[in-house]
């Protein structure tokens, strides 16, 4: 069990009307193999217990194991008490379907409170969900029929390509719930999601979810940062939840102890980091999701956004 910090504080996520736990609990660390089916149920449930509600995962993680073992940990009434997130790959109306019904089967439950298309990394991802016979036709019938609550998209590759989704989106009548992106003290000197997104999202009250606040631990490898300061840069900007892996119940104390002693950076404190980090940040070597397909897991697994060529070849006249 965590220690006796004082619970978890919540923060608005956006206009939704919820208040969710200010640290998220990632859902890739907790299905890693070197990490037991038993001990991530009991990090989860001691996060829970401690406030620590939202849950993120995806359909993909882990091959579908993070999501099996998030349904292990909200049995016995602890679904109730947690605010689950999941995403989906799938561009197609029927993938996208698919992909989210296996969601619900594995995770135990009959909805998620947040639904996310998942990994936005190319201009043509936008396009294929809002195509006719897109993804967002199956999130829409899905939140009608009550399978989900509300409704977001992830990525991490370049703040353009979210702008992209938000412009697409507004064009087409709708607003999303929720955008997650990276946020951490690297991202503020190299193609920044901090400076070119988030005041949008929070000028039109989007709820903001942070990751990747240590770049996957890589920006610990600087040896420029700690992890502290990792996540209180990122809780320190006006984010709805920071989602951060926790894979031990060292590090979920951890969590616990950032949030129950958090207190704002002032502008002297922001500076002195940024000024650290300027140098390592520039040409973003650390930032290997921005810069690399190493985290690209739809490049690698194409299958996974489902297959629209009957739609190219109509368009095409063929």
């Amino acid at each position: 069990m965590p220690k006796s910090f004082p619970e978890m504080p919540t923060r608005a996520l956006g206009r939704t009307g919820e208040r969710v736990s200010m640290l998220g609990l990632g859902g890739s660390h907790i299905g890693k193999p070197k990490l037991s089916s038993r001990e991530a149920v009991r990090i989860m449930r001691a996060a829970i217990d401690g406030g620590l509600t939202f849950m993120d995962n995806c359909w993909d993680y882990n091959e579908g194991e993070s999501e099996l073992r998030l349904g292990r940990a909200l049995k016995d009434g602890y679904r109730q008490k947690a605010f689950v997130m999941t995403k989906v790959d799938g561009r197609t109306s029927r993938e996208a379907s698919r992909q989210l019904h296996q969601s619900l089967k594995r995770i135990g439950t009959d909805y998620v409170d947040l639904l996310q298309h998942h990994e936005i990394i190319r201009f043509d991802d936008v396009d294929r969900i809002f195509d006719e016979g897109g993804a967002m036709e199956a999130f829409l019938k899905a939140r009608a029929a009550g399978k989900l609550r509300y409704i977001g998209f992830t990525g991490h590759k370049d703040p353009q390509i979210h702008l992209y989704m938000l412009e697409v989106a507004k064009a087409r009548g709708f607003r999303f719930d929720t955008v997650q992106m990276p946020l951490n003290v690297f991202d503020a000197h190299f193609r920044s999601f901090e400076s070119r997104v988030l005041p949008t999202l929070v000028r039109e009250q989007i709820g903001v979810l942070g990751m990747k606040s240590m770049g996957s631990g890589v920006l610990l490898k600087s040896k420029i940062v700690t992890a502290m300061e990792c996540l209180r840069y990122a809780l320190n900007l006006p984010t709805s939840v920071v989602i951060t892996g926790i894979d031990s119940l060292k590090i979920l104390n951890q969590a616990f102890e950032v949030a129950s002693t958090f207190k704002p950076l002032d502008a002297t404190e922001v500076a002195t980091l940024l000024k650290r980090t300027a140098a390592s940040a520039r040409n973003g070597k650390f930032e290997l999701f921005k810069t690399s397909a190493h985290f690209d897991s739809t490049a690698e697994h194409p299958q996974w956004l489902g297959n629209d060529s009957r739609r190219v070849q109509s368009l095409a006249g063929k």
